[in-house]
């Protein structure tokens, strides 16, 4: 499992994200090679802040 996996994992689990989570994520995301597994995971979570089931924590 990779470490944007074992993050996603956690976020999803705990229904929070914190800023260092954010910024793993943002960082993933502007790679030019987004692999189409981790586009799918980071689609997760913006659909989990989306619908409001995850809460935003420092």
């Amino acid at each position: 499992m990779t470490t944007l996996e074992q993050t996603i994992e956690k976020i999803l689990s705990t229904r929070r994200i914190t800023r260092n989570d954010q910024t793993l994520i943002m960082t993933t995301f502007a790679k030019k090679t987004l692999s189409p597994r981790d586009a799918a995971l980071i689609n997760k979570v913006y659909d989990a802040l989306h619908q409001g089931r995850l809460r935003v924590v420092d």
